[in-house]
């Protein structure tokens, strides 16, 4: 009889072997190659979980796409409110951007709460050498109506860091903001993102979550219009939606798909999570970060 040792080794082998047969081989080197794809996010923390920097992490993971994060601002917060908010110093927040930049450059990024005209400042002024495409999602006010942003700060953002960035996500609150007038219907989605895209930014999506009826988007890109359209969803857990669907568009677009391919999948993949939401908190509770980003699932 064979050692117990030499027992347990052609165990490991068979295994091994079984292993390749059925293909999990295969998979585990697809895995690794996932894992190469890069993006970064550049946000708030919410402790929670459900929005800022921690959605966007859940988010790119769930694309196949390896996360970084630098943080901008703190929050103490849940899903039914937020009770303080600390900005971190522009300086810092570029310490840390420069250490991801040095030694793993990104494919991607995204912005979201930035908190200050000196974080935006200090943001704007590196964006401007990116050599991947910057998503800027221009986050002013939390889903508890908690202003993140006051409108000397947005003014410098839609100055500043628009003309750096490949594509500006604003809700129509934020659009609102941004183009000086009531955005409250498809017709003005239209022109404030052609307003929006002359004030610098290279593509436009706007989020019409805010609407009446179907909940339809807008992206104008290339001269086009490209309408997006989803049936409205009965819930209240929709904290972070704006998050999650900036950072679905950043992980495609990290991945090489095309602007309107990387928005359809982000568009399906934040309806899926909205629909299959897991009921957690007892305010706006988060979306289903274990969706599908396929249309029907």
């Amino acid at each position: 009889m064979p050692p117990a040792s030499s027992s347990f080794q052609n165990c490991v082998i068979d295994l091994a072997g079984l292993l390749r047969i059925n293909g999990f081989m295969n998979i585990n080197i697809e895995r690794r190659e996932a894992g190469k794809t890069v993006a970064l996010t550049i946000a708030g923390s919410d402790p929670s979980g459900g929005a800022g920097l921690q959605a966007d992490l859940k988010t790119f993971h769930q694309h196949r796409v390896y996360g970084m994060s630098v943080v901008t601002l703190l929050t103490v917060q849940n899903t039914q409110t937020v009770s303080a908010v600390e900005v971190l110093s522009g300086s810092f927040v570029l310490q840390q951007l420069d250490a991801c930049l040095l030694d793993i450059p990104p494919a991607a990024a995204k912005t979201g709460a930035l908190g200050s005209i000196e974080v935006i400042e200090a943001i704007a002024d590196r964006a401007t050498s990116f050599a991947f495409p910057l998503v800027v999602d221009p986050v002013m006010i939390s889903k508890h109506n908690v202003p993140l942003l006051d409108s000397n700060a947005t003014e410098v953002l839609v100055r500043k860091l628009l003309p750096s960035c490949f594509l500006v996500t604003p809700n129509l609150p934020e659009a609102s903001s941004m183009v000086g007038y009531q955005v409250d219907s498809l017709e003005k989605m239209k022109l404030a993102a052609v307003a929006i895209q002359q004030l610098g930014a290279k593509n436009v999506f706007i989020k019409g979550g805010h609407l009446e009826g179907v909940a339809t988007d807008l992206l104008l890109t290339a001269g086009d219009f490209h309408e997006f359209r989803s049936e409205r969803i009965n819930t209240p857990h929709t904290h972070g939606t704006g998050c999650t669907t900036s950072a679905a568009i950043t992980a495609c677009l990290a991945r090489g798909d095309s602007l309107v391919k990387a928005v359809t999948t982000a568009k399906q993949f934040i309806t899926n999570a909205i629909r299959t939401n897991p009921g957690l908190g007892n305010g706006f509770g988060p979306v289903n970060f274990f969706a599908d980003s396929q249309a029907n699932t």
